[in-house]
């Protein structure tokens, strides 16, 4: 019933979606799109996220005059039947002991299995010098706790979505930037109390690598696919459960420098966001897999010149895969796309 809901109530919308849309709107496996905010209360809109809760879609992203500006802060909409609400700030970067604020970076929501809503993200003056923060909610992002700073120099999932493992842990790719960029794995069963992390998974002057996405492809093997300085995108492979991880390795996916996202969707398969380019950040892309390795072209978002990036990507209950992204700085775009449909048959890379 949410999946015919979904398709109808979007479709109705078809006449506006395809305004500007070009060729996306002709692609097999596109359903709508729109702005989460057709004028955001802020300049500058970046690096967004979205969870798909009893109460519908909610989506957040940081803004403000301009990235690393000090009126950065947390936005947060959720989606009903009558579409997005309004922006409306959830988070700022106010230090309350040193009385200084500073902008906010990268939220992320999770919903586990059991428990609280999750929003995370980071606070500092730049992501060499920034710090975790989490807050909570119980009533599905109606209203949300105090903030909490993570321990020590623990970041939390820095970018992109976490995975929860069968016995409840909160497995978090994450990533530093303070001595060269670096992957790390983070890890907790409460996210306001303790946490734990793995050794640094690449040396800095291999690759410059940041951001790692989860896929998980049973219980004991797990894949990251991660951002880099070296026109790829790289993958790292687990097969005990994250205590050890292979080397770095590029995927044969190009990557601009530009954050990504990834899916496991129910189907078995696996579905990437990215910008297939090594340069600026557009065209954003839609990949499929059927194991994680080889990857084949499913969607074009986004053709035209301009930036759209740092995507954030989640299958939702009705089968329906949510996409939301950075268009130009100015606005979130959240794309559905209904993944049976894709015609994924274009090999990207062999490897």
């Amino acid at each position: 019933m949410k999946r015919y809901f979904w398709i109808c109530w979007l479709g109705a919308l078809s006449v506006v979606n395809l305004l500007g849309q070009g060729g996306l709107s002709t692609q097999s496996g596109y359903v709508s799109a729109e702005f989460i905010a057709d004028n955001p209360p802020h300049a500058s809109s970046h690096a967004s996220t979205i969870i798909d809760t009893r109460d519908g879609l909610i989506a957040a992203w940081f803004g403000g005059t301009q990235e690393r500006a000090l009126d950065v802060s947390i936005f947060i909409s959720h989606r009903d039947t009558a579409g997005w609400s309004a922006p409306a700030e959830v988070a700022d970067g106010v230090a309350s002991q040193e009385y200084r604020r500073y902008p906010c970076w990268n939220p992320v929501l999770f919903q586990p299995r059991k428990g609280p809503l999750y929003l995370f993200y980071k606070v500092g003056p730049s992501p060499s010098e920034w710090w975790g923060m989490v807050k909570a909610s119980d009533d599905g992002g109606k209203t949300w706790g105090k903030p909490k700073r993570l321990p020590g120099n623990y970041v939390g999932p820095v970018r992109n979505k976490p995975v929860e493992l069968d016995d409840g842990t909160i497995l978090c790719g994450s990533s530093t930037e303070f001595a060269g960029w670096q992957v790390r794995m983070e890890w907790a069963k409460d996210p306001m109390r303790g946490w734990d992390k793995s050794p640094a998974l690449n040396s800095a002057m291999e690759f410059g690598a940041i951001q790692p996405t989860v896929l998980l492809h049973g219980p004991d093997t797990w894949q990251i696919l991660c951002r880099t300085r070296q026109e790829a995108i790289v993958e790292s492979w687990s097969t005990n459960r994250g205590l050890t991880w292979s080397p770095l390795k590029k995927t044969g996916l190009p990557n601009p420098n530009s954050a990504i996202d990834a899916v496991g969707l129910k189907d078995g398969r696996f579905l990437l966001v990215y910008n297939h380019t090594t340069e600026g950040r557009s065209p954003l892309n839609i990949a499929i897999s059927p194991d994680g390795k080889k990857w084949f072209m499913g969607l074009s978002l986004e053709e035209e010149p301009g930036e759209f990036s740092y995507p954030a990507v989640i299958q939702s209950g009705d089968g329906l895969v949510h996409v939301t992204y950075t268009w130009n700085r100015k606005k979130i775009k959240h794309v559905v796309v209904d993944p049976a449909k894709l015609d994924a048959r274009r090999l990207i890379n062999t490897d």
